[in-house]
């Protein structure tokens, strides 16, 4: 059995340290915005079951990044916008 734990992807940061802690968070998060792609964060915190403050924060990493951008106006929606490394069920 492979004791690895698989992370999403685009939970890797090129900017950032990539500790333990905040790729789980990020592939929680990114789970989540993968199944409904339009959420705000107390929805994002809610289904990724993770702190208000931890999904804002790692959010904003992941929009420095490209990955996530919000849109209208407060409470914004975050939506994915289809930049960062694809895994091989995405390409096919």
């Amino acid at each position: 059995m492979d004791t690895k734990e698989r992370y999403h992807p685009n939970a890797y940061l090129a900017r950032r340290r990539n500790v333990t802690k905040g790729l789980k968070a990020r592939t929680k998060i990114l789970a989540v915005m993968d199944r409904t792609n339009e959420l705000t964060i107390k929805e994002v915190s809610q289904l990724a079951l993770l702190s208000y403050s931890s999904s804002l924060h790692h959010v904003r990493l992941l929009e420095d990044e490209e990955i996530l951008r919000r849109e209208g106006k407060r409470p914004y929606k975050w939506k994915l916008t289809g930049k960062g490394q694809k895994s091989l069920d995405q390409l096919n």
